[in-house]
This record gives C-alpha cells, structure tokens and sequence, in this order.
C-alpha cells in the first residue's frame, strides 16, 4: 500500500510490454480526483524553495493552491503569468532535478509531482476552454525578429507579444517548434500539443515564417537594416551533433540521434502512410546516457529493433538521463551496458556494421564536472553485435549565425557571448537558450528566453 502522504500519487501509464510497440503518449494524465489529492500534499512553505528551483519562477504554491480547491482554471491562469508553454513543461522538464528536487515533503519522502499537476492543469484548460478566441495583443509600434521557433524562442515571442511588440519569428525548419517537435518524441511530447502552443502565439500576433534559415537566406544585420527590426534575439539552438572520431564511424549504419530522432519526430518515419527514409536494425547500439540517448534508444525499440543497447562510460549513479526516462526505459526492454567505452565500429565485407567494440571501464577520483571519471581497464575489450550504432553525445553550436553577423562576439565554449541581461556586444541584438550555453533543458532555455524579452522591453523603452 503506497503511502499517498509521504509519496506521489502513481501517474497512469500505458503497459510497458504494449507501449514499446506504439508511439502514444507513455503518461496518461492524473484525473481530477489524482490531482485535487496530490495537490494537498503541498506544504505551502513560507520559503516557497520550489519557486527558486524553477528556471522561470512559476508561483508553484500559489496555482497548486487553486487545484486542492478544484479552481484548475485559476491554477492555469497562476501559470500562465510566468510560463508560456505549461504543458510543454509538465511534460518534459527535469522536475526532480529543479522544482520538485528543492521540495521540503522531500526530507520525509518523495516531493510533491509539480510536474505533473502543471500538465493536468494545462490539459483541463485545453480540454475545457481550448476553444476560446484568443484576441490579438494592441502593439505598441516597435518591431522585434526571433531568430528559432524553439523554447527560447517562443518563450521570447510569447512575452513580447504580451507587452505589444510586433513579432516576427524566423525559423530555419518547415516547421515550428525546434527540439520540442524534431527532438522529443511523440510518446513523451504529443506534436498536437506543441502546434497549439504555437497557435496562440499566431493568434496574439505572432507572425512566424518557417524554411527561413538566417545567415544564409537574410542575415541578422540585414533584419536590422533594411526590414525595420528594432532588436533582434537569437535562439537558435545547438543542434550539430557531435561523434566520437573513433575507427568505423563512416561504415553504412552510423548516424547521429539527431538525425535518427529528426527523421522519426519532424519527417513522420514512425507513420505508415510518410515514405520517410530511415535505416531499421535488429540490434542498435546508442553510445550516450543523456535524455536524447534514452529517445533514440526508445523510439529504436518501437521501430522494430528485437534488441537496444545503451553504451555508456559510467556508472548507473552518474547517468546524466531523467531518473523517469531511464526507468521507462529499463521497463520497455532497453538493454544498458554500463562501464563500457566503444573503441572502434567494425564493418562486413560490404561497408555495413556488424558490430562495436568496446572497452570497460572503471571510476576514479571526480573530475572537472564532479562526476569519477571513467579509466579504462586495459585488455578488456569485447565485441557487441550489431547492425546500426547512433550517436548521441551531444551537439554543439552551429556557427552560421556568429559567421554571418558583422563583428558579434563568440564565448569561452564557442556559443554566442552574452551579459547576464542576454544582450550581446552589439547594441540591439540579444541571444538566449542552447545558443550560448551548449545544450540544456527546455525549460532553462525557455527561462532564457523570459529573461531577453525582459530586456529587449527596457532596452526599446529607453
């Protein structure tokens, strides 16, 4: 008998022997009963440390408040205030390790499911009043271009908007939404949910154009000078994928689970009915731990593959993944080979993978990130058969934007360089999210983007 005090309401899920052969969403939603009865678990702390925890400052007691009372559209307007995306974040935000991981129910057991009261309360609002005309936003004259239709992006465009701003956002792909649409899949962020999102932006005022790669087709320079943009924010991403420059990298079935991920989430490969290009393996290895290793090995499970290994240098204690994805994952059959380096890909007779080689190893002392770090332990190398290996160590800033824009300054790590207000060094032009931090979370990107928009607002007033 779970103690529904000291623990989590359970969230409904879909059974792990069924779900890995579809792409329906895992989580099935609390009712109104589940959320009302988690959401009196909330202390409603005088220090409030969940609200520190949160990259946007969401008043977590104050809209959890409203749902013990069942008032869930006062919860959702509460949210709204800070958040433009909730059921985005409810979704897939690390809670355990922001909001949620400062909980003081976390001293006498597990803390109050902040992440999943803000998805019921965003979905009761979509499901109860989704249809409800959205005005547009009286402007106040001034111009501003988004470069990324992605989480910094819309956050950015969203709180403009809201303040009057004529918006234009700029994205390079067919469609909006960036990582939240090619990245996540389907079972953990449903599209629809995103293109409704996106749908109220439009509808405030937004004005997105899509295929519209800046830096190529127009550069940010020429948005400022010849199509009238006051200011300018970038937040483009960091989607070039990073690979390990290990023998065999180059035989047919490598790819990067950016690729893999994109042609699955953007193209529609998982659907019958899209003709989409994409390799399909028996046994698939992943070669990573973070979130978008734990998607690519998953959506390979649902692909058809009868065996995904997740290789990855450390220990199980020092997986970098959400502790809910890698335990979904585990449940769905997903094989992890941990302690374990690839060393080279080997190839048949015909350029193919037949197989990684790889080398165990061992933690020493921590090192830079704080994490022991991974020794390998000489002659213990080992051979795992497989036909396809996907990469998934990261990605890195594309340089296109920074190449392009007349003297606007790089940082320490390669990305666009900021102050902490997100502007840069050139006057005007602002830049938030993965585009100068590396990759990250949605919703630190998304606190990015606020905190630009907040800029942007002071720096057009003055």
């Amino acid at each position: 008998m779970i103690n529904l005090v000291n623990n989590q309401n359970p969230m409904p899920e879909q059974v792990p022997d069924v779900r890995n052969k579809n792409f329906l969403e895992v989580a099935e939603g609390y009712t109104e009963e589940m959320a009302v009865r988690e959401a009196m678990r909330c202390l409603n702390c005088r220090k409030k440390p969940c609200v520190s925890g949160c990259p946007v400052n969401i008043k977590i007691p104050d809209f959890i408040a409203q749902v013990a009372i069942g008032e869930f559209e006062e919860a959702y307007r509460i949210i709204s205030e800070d958040s433009s995306l909730p059921a985005i974040c409810g979704r897939v935000c690390p809670q355990e390790n922001q909001c949620q991981g400062r909980c003081v129910r976390c001293e006498k057991g597990e803390s109050v499911a902040i992440g999943r009261l803000e998805r019921f309360v965003a979905d009761w609002h979509a499901e109860h009043y989704g249809d409800e005309e959205i005005k547009p936003v009286e402007t106040n004259g001034h111009k501003v271009a988004v470069i990324g239709a992605g989480p910094a992006g819309l956050a950015c465009a969203g709180d403009l908007v809201n303040k009057g701003y004529e918006v234009t956002v700029y994205e390079a792909l067919h469609k909006t939404g960036g990582v939240l649409v090619y990245g996540i899949p389907q079972f953990r962020l449903p599209k629809e949910i995103v293109a409704a999102e996106v749908s109220k932006l439009e509808a405030k005022g937004v004005k997105f154009v899509t295929d519209a790669v800046v830096g190529r087709a127009i550069t940010v320079d020429e948005l400022m000078q010849e199509e009238g943009f006051e200011s300018v924010f970038i937040g483009t991403g960091a989607g070039l994928p990073s690979f390990m420059s290990i023998p065999g990298e180059n035989y047919i079935g490598v790819c990067s689970a950016n690729e893999y991920l994109t042609r699955i989430n953007l193209m529609k490969a998982y659907l019958p009915e899209y003709d989409t290009p994409i390799m399909h393996g028996d046994r698939i290895a992943i070669v990573g731990g973070g979130n978008v290793a734990m998607d690519a090995a998953r959506c390979a499970k649902r692909m058809g593959a009868k065996e995904v290994y997740v290789i990855y240098r450390r220990s199980m204690e020092e997986l970098p993944a959400r502790a809910e994805e890698v335990h979904h994952a585990i449940e769905e059959g997903i094989i992890f080979k941990l302690l374990n380096n690839p060393v080279q890909i080997l190839g048949d007779e015909n350029g193919n993978v037949r197989a990684i080689e790889c080398v165990e190893m061992e933690l020493g002392e921590p090192d830079a990130s704080g994490r022991r770090r991974p020794i390998e332990i000489e002659g213990s190398n080992f051979e795992i058969p497989v036909d396809m290996v996907i990469m998934s160590i990261g990605t890195k800033l594309n340089t296109l934007i920074l190449d392009t824009t007349d003297k606007l300054e790089a940082n320490r790590k390669g990305g666009i360089g900021t102050d902490d207000s997100a502007a840069t060094n050139r006057e005007g032009i602002f830049a938030g999210g993965d585009a100068v931090t590396g990759a990250a979370t949605v919703i630190k990107a998304m606190g990015a983007g606020k905190v630009a928009a907040d800029s942007i607002d002071r720096y057009l007033a003055e």
